[in-house]
């Protein structure tokens, strides 16, 4: 496969009691971001759950700092009910559009435990009955 390290690492853990199908894993940002169209179709009234922030980030909207709403900390869950783990994740909420529902980066990744293999488009952490593969 050409350029395999080009194409992203999306995967569709569940966040908040639903199925999220683009989350975009980027191990070299350092915050989580959720959309505020993320959290509308989850079907939470996320106004009542953010924490304010005066803290812009940089790099993800070009040439200019982006201001998040607030930050929230949602259930993140990834494999089966068989096997799985399952984190409180602090997000970033942005309000402006992306192709992503959210962006995993190295605060959840370190949470996870998990490894990232962006050549294979991979991504690996311990379950209680093993090794989860994405």
């Amino acid at each position: 496969m050409t350029n395999a390290s080009h194409y992203p690492l999306v995967l569709g853990p569940t966040i908040a009691g639903m199925i999220v199908p683009k989350l975009l894993i980027d191990g070299a940002v350092g915050l989580n971001i959720i959309f505020v169209d993320t959290l509308k179709k989850i079907g939470l009234d996320f106004t009542s759950l953010l924490t304010p922030t005066d803290v812009p980030f940089n790099g993800i909207v070009p040439s200019k700092a982006a201001m998040p709403l607030g930050q929230i900390t949602l259930p993140v869950m990834f494999g089966n009910p068989n096997n799985f783990q399952m984190e409180f994740i602090k997000f970033e909420v942005a309000n402006f559009e992306s192709s992503y529902h959210a962006i995993f980066g190295r605060p959840a990744l370190a949470k996870f435990m998990a490894i990232p293999h962006y050549l294979y488009l991979l991504l690996k952490m311990l379950g209680p009955n093993g090794v989860l593969s994405f």
